[in-house]
């Protein structure tokens, strides 16, 4: 299984519909967001921007896909702060 199919797997378990903000952007950090574009569709992610703030961008999306308690607090923290993860 892929880790994006890991990872589309524990948002669903989390109660959530997959969509690009659930499972990918979401997990950037908002400093790091700023920095990016972000082009997703579909089941395809896609981020642009420099090489130092995309290799930050794949350290932070690493954990996630090996973890389904950290898709779980992406996915509480959203709740909590009023964010629609529903794309």
């Amino acid at each position: 299984m892929s880790r994006s199919a890991a990872v589309t797997g524990r948002v669903r378990r989390a109660g959530r519909p997959p969509g690009r903000l659930t499972g990918w952007e979401a997990c950037a950090r908002p400093d790091l967001a700023e920095r990016l574009e972000f082009d997703s569709e579909g089941g395809m992610f896609c981020a642009l921007g420099s090489l130092s703030d995309l290799t930050h961008l794949k350290a932070a999306l690493e954990p996630v896909t090996s973890s389904a308690g950290a898709v779980r607090e992406i996915v509480a923290r959203a709740e909590t702060t009023g964010l629609e993860l529903d794309d």
